[in-house]
């Protein structure tokens, strides 16, 4: 095993920069063999700028170039901005489980925010998002700057008397992002991301007054650099005229490079006899994670072990579409290529089948025309001919062009937006402009809105987190002052993008009109509704919202006493009608008593109406039988009269024939008893 970290013999002879730029150069000439041509055209066909090599006819004369896959770019980059930026909040920063304190994960998150904004990190995004659309793959470095933060304050003069207005000037440390262009970045060929690969390059020219002062802030070697030679290739635009005065090709290499070389290379920067790396490990590895920065193709500046705490790359990349197996993605410029192409030729032709139907055209008849004449059409000019002119000219056209292209060209210009899954504002005919019914808008919405999500997916986890979770670890290495120190989590805060928010409030519109305002969920829907719209005032809104879904102390005393006040009318209701029950009972009972006693008092009044009126002797006891034997016989027929009626009319029975037989016995009696004292008896009666 030793042998394997042996000085490699070919690398004796070898220097760090010597060997950096051999890998760039390999690198280079893979890039340039596979993609380099595509990616121009892809370039031109977003730009709409016409090249010869666009022709698909040797005949072809139009250069025009249809705005369909530039209104492709355009949309998807702008629903991913949307999804990304649209809430305002694009990441957040959560803490451990058993961290209940909240107040530095808010800090930090307000932080980064705050720097974010002042960085422009938002509009370096946007332009990762562009190249990605375009290219296929979106970079962007990590780049460290410190400057110099100006805020304007005042200070006391003269014992406090007077105060001076000026700036207060503070250095710190800053992180941005910057983009890079595909023809700026080089990769290991075999491997797919940045952080298996061997090592990543950046390749492009900067300003010479750039490197000049990070060479007098130490940051780079103090040697001299001279201009770069010109290639076009670096070039973010290559059809303008190149400038190529003071510009410093510089080459910023991340990755792994030999030990052996790296520790020679510190030792020339340092001027010092030998600088080892890794004498603490038992065993050392042959490569070393490293940074290293060469100019203008061998002039080594900068050389180092990687500085950051966390030994990541300070590059992120992502693809618009992963290719199984490449680094370098697939593209809306890519998806929709052949549809452009096609589209294009096809608008060629017909232009230039208008310039031969439109423009008029004369069969001369050469001999008859004038020596030396010239035989242009214009208005105002005269031809001169030898002869009848109606014999030597001859108007003619080639006919009308065919009404069918019109078609043919909106076909594919929806092949155009179909292959990249764009939808302008007149939408994809036939689906969402209003001829289809609403399931087959949701169901094209719904296709159209998952591929959205794909790349959104792809670029939070491969783009965004990333980025995110490099800088704060930066700020809390070059700046502690700021950042506290610690272990934290970020999240991706990003949403749907502006058609799915649209679509989405469709939806939970349809379903808020199911319901009534009285529902539980009614507040929950209008809080949605809300958070999918762009509003300028949302966050107005949903405060309210928030707010009137809080309980209101005084409410909430005002419920309870009125929700006691009917408990208690409640209660003297139920209490009034069991009394009445009471009362009903009481009465029934009485009643039951009194039917029980009518029979006694009946037979009370029959012994009293036959016990009147008797005269003393013997003719009592004969008068008073003889009374008995008319009672009982009334009694008997009176029995026999009411012994059909119903048991509701006992209670009359029972108490009417007191009148009538008594009246009868006493008009029965009064003849017999003498003169006229009816009533008294020999005792004054009963």
């Amino acid at each position: 095993m030793e042998d394997l970290y042996e000085v490699d013999p070919l690398l004796v002879q070898q220097s760090l920069e010597d060997w950096v730029m051999t890998q760039c150069e390999d690198w280079r000439d893979y890039y340039e063999t596979n993609y380099e041509q595509k990616f121009d055209e892809y370039y031109r066909l977003w730009r709409g700028i016409w090249d010869p090599s666009d022709s698909e006819r040797r005949s072809e004369r139009s250069r025009i170039i249809s705005p369909a896959l530039q209104q492709a770019v355009e949309s998807n980059v702008a629903e991913m901005e949307e999804a990304t930026f649209g809430r305002g909040k694009w990441f957040d920063v959560t803490d451990n489980m058993g961290d209940t304190e909240r107040q530095d994960v808010q800090f930090l998150r307000n932080k980064l925010t705050e720097d974010f904004e002042k960085c422009m990190v938002r509009k370096a995004v946007a332009e990762c998002l562009i190249n990605a659309a375009v290219f296929g793959t979106g970079i962007g470095e990590i780049v460290i700057e410190e400057m110099k933060e100006m805020t304007p304050g005042v200070q006391p003069i003269m014992e406090g008397q007077l105060q001076a207005v000026g700036v207060n000037i503070t250095d710190r440390v800053v992180v941005k992002l910057k983009p890079v262009l595909p023809q700026n970045f080089l990769i290991d060929p075999v491997a797919t991301s940045v952080d298996d690969a061997m090592g990543v390059a950046i390749d492009e020219f900067v300003s010479r007054h750039q490197v000049e002062l990070l060479q007098e802030q130490g940051v780079y070697k103090d040697v001299y650099v001279g201009n770069a030679a010109p290639d076009t290739d670096l070039e973010p635009d290559q059809d303008l005229t190149i400038y190529n005065d003071d510009k410093v090709r510089l080459t910023k290499y991340y990755g792994l490079v030999p030990r052996e070389l790296l520790e020679g290379a510190l030792s020339d920067l340092d001027d010092e006899e030998e600088v080892t790396l890794g004498d603490d490990e038992e065993k050392p590895s042959r490569y070393v994670e490293a940074v290293v920065v060469i100019a203008n193709g061998g002039i080594l500046l900068k050389a180092e072990a990687n500085p950051y705490m966390m030994e990541d790359r300070p590059v992120v990349a992502f693809p618009w579409d992963v290719v199984p197996g490449r680094f370098w993605g697939r593209g809306v410029c890519e998806k929709g290529y052949n549809s452009q192409k096609a589209l294009d030729t096809e608008l060629r032709a017909r232009i230039d089948a208008l310039s031969l139907t439109i423009h008029p055209m004369l069969a001369i008849d050469a001999t008859r025309l004038p020596r030396g004449s010239k035989p242009e059409i214009r208005p105002g000019k005269m031809i001169l001919t030898n002869g009848d002119p109606r014999e030597v000219l001859q108007p003619f056209n080639f006919g009308q062009v065919n009404q069918i292209t019109f078609n043919q060209a909106a076909a594919l210009q929806q092949m155009v937006q179909q292959a990249t899954g764009a939808v302008d504002s007149a939408g994809i005919a036939g689906t969402i402009n209003g001829e289809a019914t609403a399931a087959g808008i949701s169901m094209s919405l719904g296709a159209i809105i998952k591929r959205h999500k794909r790349t959104l997916i792809n670029f939070q986890q491969s783009f965004l987190l990333p980025f995110v979770k490099k800088a704060a670890y930066r700020y809390m290495q070059f700046d502690p002052e700021n950042y506290p120190v610690s272990d934290y989590k970020f999240n991706a805060t990003s949403t749907l993008g502006i058609i799915a928010r649209e679509y989405e409030v469709t939806q939970l519109t349809q379903l808020l009109q199911t319901m009534s305002a009285d529902s539980p969920m009614y507040p929950a829907l209008v809080q949605s509704i809300v958070e999918n719209m762009n509003l300028s005032n949302r966050e107005d809104l949903l405060a309210v919202l928030q707010q009137a879904s809080q309980p209101n102390p005084q409410a909430q005393q005002a419920a309870m006493q009125a929700q006691q006040a009917q408990l208690e009318f409640q209660q003297s209701q139920t209490a009034a009608l069991q009394a009445q029950a009471q009362e009903s009972a009481a009465r029934a009972q009485k009643y039951t008593i009194e039917a029980q006693l009518a029979p006694m008092e009946l037979e009370i009044d029959r012994i009293n109406a036959i016990t009147r009126n008797l005269k003393e002797g013997d003719q009592e006891d004969k008068e008073f039988e003889r009374r008995m034997r008319v009672a009982d016989a009334l009694l008997k027929e009176k029995a026999i009269t009411t012994k059909g009626t119903t048991n509701a009319n006992n209670t009359e029975r029972n108490a009417s024939p007191a009148g009538p037989s008594q009246q009868q016995l006493q008009g029965n009696v009064r003849p017999i008893g003498g003169t006229g004292e009816g009533g008294q008896g020999p005792q004054g009666g009963f």
